[in-house]
């Protein structure tokens, strides 16, 4: 087994090298919500080709992008942030990352330029488990789980972010990085 840390709420899922599936493919997903009856999370290194006045034309900082949350319900709107202080009502995830909170408020302080891309990340749709699936995932090796990451990275650059945590990671993972996406070139 690839992971040896249990999947739990604000824990990164890493998605193995080799992962075909486009929804996945290079993937790296914070977990919101994870119990006996499924788990709930966000890709964060999928930018969409959305950005947030396509879908909310009433904002006006309408450069921000949206990133593909998942193949579940694409026609919702999540968000994931790292400053409580200016909006209320998130649940903390993970140390300094909130998961949804007062979108009103959200929508204000985007309009007003005093949230940018290094304050919150936009989602269209979610990934989504059912019971005991991810965790059937995680033994099958689809997924490495990791608990230990800088908050601030999953609010930067996400066109290298699955190379960066599976580095992170430390040596025994390290390797890992530098697998071609195509077995077959390798």
């Amino acid at each position: 087994m690839l992971s040896p840390i249990s999947a739990a709420v604000g824990h990164l899922l890493i998605s193995e090298p080799f992962m075909m599936d486009p929804n996945f493919k290079r993937s790296v997903i914070i977990l919101t919500e994870y119990s006996a009856d499924g788990a709930m999370g966000f890709i964060l290194n999928h930018q969409s080709k959305y950005m947030l006045g396509d879908v909310l034309p009433d904002v006006s900082y309408s450069e921000m992008p949206v990133y593909d949350g998942g193949p579940v319900a694409k026609n919702t709107l999540h968000f994931i942030h790292c400053c409580p202080e200016k909006i209320d009502g998130g649940i903390e995830i993970a140390n300094g990352v909130f998961w949804g909170g007062d979108f009103e408020q959200v929508k204000e302080l985007v309009s007003s330029y005093n949230l940018t891309e290094k304050d919150i990340k936009f989602f269209a749709g979610y990934s989504g488990w059912t019971s005991q699936q991810l965790d059937e995932e995680i033994t099958q090796d689809s997924w490495i789980v990791a608990d230990n990451f800088k908050p601030a990275n999953l609010f930067t650059n996400e066109q290298n972010l699955w190379k960066e945590v599976v580095i992170g990671m430390g040596q025994r993972y390290a390797h890992i990085a530098n697998f071609p996406e195509n077995p077959a070139l390798n």
